[in-house]
C-alpha cells in the first residue's frame, strides 16, 4: 500500500478521473440520439428504438467487462488497468464521432461499455490508499463525480452539439485523453506486489465472479441489495421525462432543469453529508437511513399532484445517496486486499445488469399504466414498484447484518 503522503494526491486522481468520465458520458447525451435518428433518415420512432439498443449493449458490455478489468487490477496492479481502459475510451469517443453508420456507432458504443468497466479499478484503488473507516467518505466522492459529470456534461454537449453534432464527441475525447496522459505521469501504483494473485478466468467472468461472492460472509446479500438499489434507482431515470411530460406537460427545458437540480443534491450530499452522517450514524445505520429514504421518496414521486413539488421530494431523497458509499463500505471490509479489484468488479457488473433490465422493465410498466384499456390507471406505477424493490433492499440488508453479527458472537 502506498504511503500515506502519496494517498492524497492519488485519490485526487481518481476523482478527476471519474469527473471526467461522467462529464464524456454526459457530453454525448444530448446528442447520441440526434445522431442515431440521423442514422435513421430522420425518423424518431426508429432511432428510439436503435438507442434502446445502444444502451443495452452499453451496458451488457459493461456487465461483461467490469469484473475482467476488476481481476485484471488484482493480478496487474490498478494503474495500467484503468490508463489502458482511458485510452481505449478516448479512442473509441472518437471514433463515435467519424461513425458514418449505425454499425460503427454500435461497435463503438460496446467498445465503450467495455472501457467503461474501469470504473471497478478506480474503487478498487479507491479501497487500496483509504482506511476501512474512512471509505464510506471516499466513495461518497464517487457519487460527487456522477453528479458534477452529469451537471456540467449535458450543458456542455447541447452547446457544442448545436454548433455541430458530431463535436461534443470529439471534446469528450479531450477530456479523457487529457486524463490519461496526465496519469501516466503521475499516478502511483496502489495494490502492492505482495497483495497481488493470479488471473483468473472462472473469477472473471460474469457468473463467476459473482459466485466467488460466496466465499465471504454477509457479502452475497449486501451485493444483492446494492444490485436491487441500483435496479430501482434506473426505473427511476427511465420513466422520469416520460412521466413528468404524461403528468405535468413538462417541456424539455423543465426536464433539464429537474435534472441538473437533482445533480447538485448530488454533489451536495456525497461530497459534504455523506461523511457526517456517517460519522454520526455508522455505516450500517447510515444504509438504513438511505434506503428508508430513497422508498418514500419513490413512492412519493407516483403520487404528489403537483410537479413542483418533485423538487421537496428530489432534496428530500437525495438523503438516499449515502446508500452506494455505505454499501461499498461495509463490503469492501468483508473482503481482502488482494479482492478488492474482483469484488469492485462484481459491483460494476451489478450495476451495468441493472441497467440491462431496469429501464425496459419501468418503461412496460408505465406504458401499461397509462394505455387506453388499462385495467387500472396508474401513472406512478413505475415508481411504486422502485419503493417496493428497495424495501426489499432493506430487507436483504438487514439479513447481512443479522448474519454477521451471529458469526462475530460466535469468534
Amino acid at each position: 500500500m502506498n504511503a500515506p503522503s502519496e494517498r492524497k494526491p492519488a485519490l485526487g486522481f481518481i476523482f478527476v478521473t471519474l469527473v471526467l468520465l461522467m462529464l464524456g458520458v454526459g457530453i454525448i447525451i444530448p446528442v447520441l440520439p440526434g445522431l442515431i435518428t440521423q442514422f435513421k433518415g430522420g425518423s424518431v420512432a426508429e432511432g428510439s428504438e436503435s438507442y434502446g439498443w445502444l444502451v443495452g449493449a452499453f451496458a451488457a458490455m459493461q456487465f461483461v467487462a467490469s469484473p475482467i478489468l476488476g481481476s485484471l487490477s488484482d493480478r496487474f496492479g490498478r494503474r495500467k488497468v484503468i490508463l489502458l481502459a482511458l485510452t481505449g475510451s478516448a479512442v473509441d469517443y472518437v471514433v463515435m464521432g467519424l461513425a458514418p453508420n449505425m454499425v460503427w456507432l454500435f461497435i463503438a458504443r460496446m467498445v465503450s461499455g467495455a472501457t467503461a468497466g474501469s470504473l471497478a479499478a478506480c474503487n478498487a484503488y479507491i479501497a487500496d490508499v483509504t482506511p476501512p473507516g474512512k471509505r464510506a467518505q471516499a466513495y461518497g466522492l464517487v457519487g460527487v463525480a456522477f453528479g458534477l459529470g452529469f451537471v456540467i456534461g449535458p450543458a456542455v454537449g447541447g452547446f457544442l452539439g448545436h454548433i455541430n453534432l458530431r463535436l461534443p464527441f470529439f471534446a469528450a475525447a479531450g477530456c479523457v485523453a487529457i486524463n490519461a496522459i496526465y496519469g501516466a505521469l503521475v499516478l502511483p501504483e496502489s495494490l502492492a506486489a505482495e497483495n497481488r494473485r493470479p488471473f483468473s478466468w472462472r473469477r472473471a467472468n460474469p457468473v463467476g465472479s459473482l459466485l466467488a461472492l460466496r466465499r465471504f460472509r454477509g457479502v452475497v446479500d449486501l451485493a444483492w441489495m446494492y444490485f436491487i438499489f441500483n435496479f430501482a434507482n434506473t426505473m427511476l431515470q427511465s420513466v422520469w421525462v416520460l412521466y413528468t411530460g404524461y403528468r405535468f406537460g413538462w417541456t424539455t427545458l423543465q426536464v433539464g432543469m429537474s435534472l441538473t437540480y437533482i445533480g447538485v443534491v448530488a454533489v451536495v450530499v456525497q461530497g459534504g453529508l455523506v461523511k457526517r452522517i456517517i460519522a454520526w450514524t455508522g455505516e450500517r445505520k447510515g444504509l438504513v437511513l438511505g434506503l428508508v429514504v430513497s422508498a418514500l421518496a419513490m413512492a412519493g414521486y407516483g403520487t404528489v399532484p403537483k410537479g413542483w413539488m418533485f423538487y421537496i421530494l428530489g432534496t428530500i431523497g437525495g438523503l438516499g445517496g449515502i446508500t452506494g458509499p455505505a454499501a461499498q463500505a461495509l463490503l469492501t471490509k468483508h473482503v481482502p486486499p488482494n479482492e478488492q479489484g474482483a469484488l469492485q468488479g462484481s459491483l460494476s457488473g451489478l450495476t451495468s445488469l441493472a441497467y440491462v433490465f431496469g429501464p425496459t422493465f419501468a418503461a412496460w410498466s408505465f406504458g401499461k399504466c397509462i394505455a387506453a384499456n388499462a385495467r387500472w390507471h396508474l401513472p406512478g406505477i413505475a415508481f411504486y414498484e422502485a419503493s417496493a424493490f428497495i424495501v426489499v433492499a432493506l430487507a436483504l440488508a438487514l439479513r447481512s447484518f443479522r448474519l454477521d453479527d451471529r458469526l462475530a458472537a460466535k469468534a
